[in-house]
């Protein structure tokens, strides 16, 4: 299974259907990255991004964007590929 990185915070909503959808589709582990508890992450995340909010979803190393970007991708039947790798 592929690896997922999400950047995040505590009380993200879109973070907690992000994770939600992830984990049904049989993703074990989320490498969580909290934005909120490190401002180095929130600049790193930005630098990586080009985005100011969360969540940011990373599947391996390609960028797949925030939830709404993630639900597109699985609707179109693209997230299945990704994350069986």
């Amino acid at each position: 299974m592929a690896t997922v990185r999400m950047y995040s915070t505590a009380v993200c909503p879109y973070c907690n259907m992000a994770e939600r959808l992830l984990t049904s589709k049989g993703v074990q582990h989320i490498e969580k990255l909290r934005v909120d508890a490190d401002p180095a992450l929130r600049e790193e995340m930005m630098q990586r991004t080009g985005r100011r909010t969360v969540p940011q979803i990373f599947i391996d190393d390609k960028h797949i964007g925030g939830f709404d970007d993630l639900a597109a991708l699985d609707k179109a039947g693209g997230l299945d590929p990704l994350l069986a790798r």
